[in-house]
C-alpha cells in the first residue's frame, strides 16, 4: 500500500505531529508514504511524465524525514489555498486523479480547513479513497467539535492579551485586541473568557457602539489601574458601520476596508473620548510550536487515519465529538456552518462569554 499526505489552507501548530504519526503508523505496517508539497497546488504542478516535477512537489516520508518534526509548528509539507476546481483554465480534478494513479497512491490523507477538505470530499465522490483531518485555528469545520490548531491559537492569544495589560495599564487606555475569525467567533470567545477581558465581541453578534462604548468606559474607570481590555473577532460587525458581508469574509490581504479593531478604536476615541491601544494578533496566533493538546490530537488523528485505511473505511472525516475520537462521512462539512452557540455560550447584551452551565459538556464546551 502507498498512501499520500498533504496539508492545505493556513498553517497551524499540530500539523507536523499529525504528519509524523501518519508516517510512522503506515511504516509500521510496511506501507510507503508520499508527502505532497504545497497542498493541492503541488498536484497541479506535477507532470506525471516528468520525474523532476514529481521530485519537486512530493517527497518520501520515511522515518528520517519525520524525525523531530513534531516539535516544530507549521507544516513540513508547506501549503497553499488552491482548489483544483476553480483555477484558471477550469476544473482540473482529472489531473489530480491522473497524478494519484501515476504515483500509485492507494489512499490520500488530507489535513486542512473548510476549503481543502471540500475538494477532498469531491475526490471521494469520484470514487478515490480518502481520509480528511480537520485543522483550523478558527475551529470552524462543520462536523467536528475540535480542529487541530485551535488550542494553540487560544493559548497564544491569552498570553498576548495578558501581556498587553501592562501597557494598557501604564497608559490608562482601552486596549482593543483583534483575533482571527472571519465566520466564527470561537477563538475570541474562548480567549476572551480565559484571559478574563472586560468585553468580547464575536463574529456572530453585531455590536452596537452606543451600548458597547459606555460599558468599556465604565470598565476602564471602575478599575484601580484605569484601563480596560476588549477582544474582537476580525469578522465582527459594528452597527452603523457595515462594510458588507463579502468584504469581511475576504482574507486580511484582500480587504480594502480598515480592520474592525481600528474602526472600533476610532469610535472609542471620537465618541467616548478615551485613549486606545490596538493590537491585531493575526499570524502570531498560528505561529510557533504546538501546545500539548494539539500535539495529542495531531498524534491521535494521524494514527486513527491509518487504522481507518487499513480497515477499508475511507470516505471519512476524522472528528472529535463530545470529547471522543470519531469519524463522520467525508462530506459532512458541506452540510452546515459551524459557529458559536450564542444562546448557550454568550451574553449578547453584555458582550461577554456566558459559561455558566458546564456539567456534562465536553472540555472545549462544544
Amino acid at each position: 500500500m502507498r498512501i499520500g499526505v498533504l496539508t492545505g489552507g493556513g498553517d497551524v501548530p499540530g500539523l507536523n505531529p499529525c504528519i509524523r504519526s501518519i508516517a510512522l503508523s503506515a511504516l509500521d505496517r510496511g506501507w510507503d508514504v508520499i508527502g505532497f508539497r504545497r497542498g493541492w497546488q503541488g498536484f497541479l504542478e506535477i507532470d506525471p511524465d516528468d520525474p523532476a516535477s514529481i521530485a519537486s512537489h512530493s517527497t518520501r516520508l520515511d522515518r528520517a524525514a519525520v524525525r523531530g518534526i513534531d516539535r516544530v509548528g507549521g507544516t513540513m509539507l508547506h501549503t497553499s489555498r488552491t482548489d483544483p476546481r476553480t483555477v484558471p483554465g477550469g476544473d482540473r480534478t482529472d489531473h489530480v486523479l491522473k497524478v494519484l494513479d501515476a504515483l500509485g497512491i492507494g489512499a490520500l490523507i488530507t489535513l486542512g480547513g473548510d476549503g481543502t477538505l471540500r475538494f477532498s470530499a469531491h475526490l471521494s465522490a469520484q470514487g478515490f479513497p480518502g481520509i480528511s483531518i480537520p485543522k483550523t485555528m478558527d475551529n470552524d469545520v462543520f462536523g467536528t467539535d475540535y480542529c487541530i490548531g485551535f488550542s494553540t491559537a487560544v493559548t497564544r492569544s491569552v498570553d498576548a492579551i495578558n501581556a498587553l495589560r501592562t501597557t494598557a495599564a501604564s497608559h490608562e487606555r482601552i486596549a482593543v485586541v483583534e483575533l482571527f475569525g472571519r465566520r466564527s467567533g470561537e477563538t475570541a470567545l474562548l480567549a476572551g473568557f480565559l484571559a478574563q477581558v472586560d468585553r468580547t465581541v464575536i463574529a456572530e453578534v453585531p455590536a452596537d457602539p452606543a451600548v458597547l462604548l459606555p460599558m468599556l468606559v465604565e470598565d476602564r474607570l471602575s478599575g484601580a489601574e484605569r484601563y480596560a481590555m476588549c477582544v474582537i473577532s476580525e469578522g465582527a460587525q459594528l452597527a452603523g458601520d457595515e462594510q458588507g458581508d463579502a468584504e469581511r469574509r475576504l482574507s486580511a490581504t484582500q480587504r480594502s476596508e480598515q480592520a474592525v479593531s481600528r474602526r472600533l478604536a476610532q469610535l472609542i476615541e471620537e465618541q467616548a473620548g478615551q485613549g486606545t491601544i490596538v493590537q491585531q494578533l493575526a499570524y502570531l496566533m498560528r505561529s510557533g510550536d504546538p501546545d500539548a493538546l494539539d500535539r495529542m490530537v495531531g498524534f491521535a488523528f494521524g494514527g486513527l487515519a491509518i487504522r481507518k485505511i487499513e480497515a477499508g473505511e475511507t470516505g471519512r472525516m476524522l472528528a472529535l465529538k463530545d470529547g471522543n475520537y470519531a469519524s463522520v462521512p467525508i462530506d459532512t462539512l458541506l452540510g452546515g456552518t459551524k459557529m458559536v452557540d450564542v444562546a448557550a455560550l454568550y451574553d449578547a447584551a453584555r458582550y461577554r462569554p456566558k459559561l455558566m452551565h458546564v456539567e456534562g459538556m465536553p472540555m472545549f464546551l462544544y
